[in-house]
């Protein structure tokens, strides 16, 4: 994207009664001309292009109100800040506890970042990639995954989470997937989620062909499955210990290969976020004015409903990572043998509102880097990924960004690529996916640079760097 003068932008802005100003080279400071109290932080370095209209949808994001009460209580933008629809991605408000934004969220709930460690060094599992390759991506791509669950155990997860899902499908016959897993490492995993894993969900509000009680055994086809978009299931090689004593108590060394998954919420996330946006507009007071954003809060036993909904598809999102670890656990087994553990490192969450002490916390697109929190930060399939520990910076609302950002939008990419593919970078990237146009839209080149990313970052006091990752391979659905 190119880089317009900040003079420019500022012209441009105060026309639509939006001041913005440079407060160093990593933030700045965006307010209302006409709401003295309108003041929102935005980390983008300096050498990162500004767009106009992610800063107007940024604005009208914070100051959603809804007529019956609820305020948002302050806002703030991270690096991977970029133009969404209606809301910008990159983007934190804090509301008062008694309203909620389920735009904010919308259909991908809970997507999220986990990382495993495969228990091999660089050169053992170059030695046989291409059987392991073949083998997950029969899986992640094809449809040769089997994982059979019961109406018990997918109400459980709805209403209690992975912990609750997993002691059911312990009690189910032990076929496909969960003939070959260790539920013991499983329940001692759960240690490594993050704390919003248990909070509590209703089955009430999750779809009820997943909880069909005439059948005994259920095919969910969405469990275990990548998604399209930014989703991926990607091989790393650590190729740097920054932090070298977090890195140690993870076991963590040079030359070691993890896997990094990214996913959510799948078609649970679209029916739970697309029902309760739609609610949040058909539940406007009568005879008020829609607001020009076109964006709808919900006040009360509404919000706390909401809430509700969107934990459940959020626990669905932690089984659907979980899953698709187990089942590379279980190929990684079966190629390199049967003493492999690949144990989690971290899970965490995007895309979700959490109830913290000082308000409802809506990250969209951003993950939560609380006071020695482990999360993750991805690069693009070609660039570094790293594992960082949050620093609980309160300007920044305790929050980090959930990738680098897109600098492009993914129509924009493919426009591009068909007059000058050059700029994709591409080179020495190898992308496991049965759609051609999914390494052109996620592409390297339509990313921002995640170094300035993770620098800003830092330099901001939002976050240290404990390791870096480097990608061997991507695989994308």
């Amino acid at each position: 994207m190119t880089k317009t003068p900040l003079k420019r932008i500022q012209h441009k802005l105060a026309r639509s009664g939006v001041a913005i100003e440079r407060l160093n080279s990593n933030s700045l400071s965006i307010s209302s001309i006409n709401d003295a109290g309108l003041k929102v932080d935005l980390l983008l370095p300096d050498s990162f292009a500004i767009e106009e209209k992610a800063i107007l949808q940024l604005m009208d994001f914070a100051k959603v109100a809804h007529p019956h009460g609820g305020e948002v209580k302050c806002a703030c933008a991270t690096p991977d800040f970029h133009t969404g629809s209606p809301i910008p991605v990159g983007t934190v408000i804090v509301t008062s506890h008694d309203m909620v934004v389920p735009q904010a969220i919308g259909t991908d709930i809970n997507c999220g970042m986990r990382l495993h460690k495969l228990g091999l060094n660089y050169e053992q599992f170059m030695g046989q990639k291409a059987k392991w390759t073949a083998l997950v991506r029969g899986d992640l791509l094809e449809g040769t995954r089997n994982i059979p669950t019961s109406p018990l155990a997918m109400s459980a997860l709805f209403d209690s989470g992975l912990g609750d899902f997993w002691a059911q499908v312990q009690q189910q016959e032990p076929i496909g997937l969960f003939a070959g897993a260790d539920f013991a490492q499983l329940q001692r995993e759960l240690s490594g989620l993050h704390e919003s894993s248990f909070a509590r969900g209703s089955a009430d509000y999750a779809p009820e062909a997943l909880q069909d009680f005439s059948r005994k055994i259920l095919r969910d086809p969405g469990l275990g499955s990548l998604g399209g978009g930014n989703h991926f299931v990607e091989i790393q090689v650590v190729t740097e210990l920054v932090d070298r004593q977090a890195c140690f108590a993870q076991g963590l060394s040079v030359g070691q290969v993890v896997m990094m998954i990214h996913t959510g919420s799948r078609d649970v996330g679209f029916y739970v976020g697309r029902r309760w946006m739609d609610k949040a507009k058909a539940l406007w007071p009568q005879g008020i004015k829609h607001p020009e954003s076109k964006i709808f809060a919900l006040l009360g036993d509404m919000a706390d409903e909401y809430l509700l909904a969107m934990h459940s598809a959020a626990h669905y999102a932690d089984a659907n990572r979980a899953l698709i670890a187990e089942m590379v656990r279980q190929r990684t087994r079966q190629v390199f043998g049967a003493g492999i553990e690949a144990p989690l490192i971290v899970d965490v969450p995007h895309n979700i509102v959490l109830r913290e002490e000082g308000g409802n916390v809506h990250r969209k697109g951003a993950t939560p880097a609380y006071a020695g929190q482990p999360l993750l930060i991805p690069g693009s399939m070609g660039h570094d990924s790293y594992l960082l520990t949050g620093l609980g910076n309160e300007r920044w609302l305790r929050s980090a960004s959930h990738g680098a950002g897109r600098s492009m939008s993914r129509s924009e990419v493919v426009f591009k690529a068909k007059k000058d593919k050059a700029f994709l970078g591409l080179q020495g990237v190898e992308c496991i996916t049965t759609k051609e146009e999914r390494m052109i839209e996620e592409a390297p080149g339509a990313y921002k640079e995640i170094g300035q990313v993770i620098q800003s970052q830092v330099e901001e006091g939002a976050v240290s760097v404990m390791a870096r990752f480097s990608p061997i391979l991507t695989f994308k659905a």
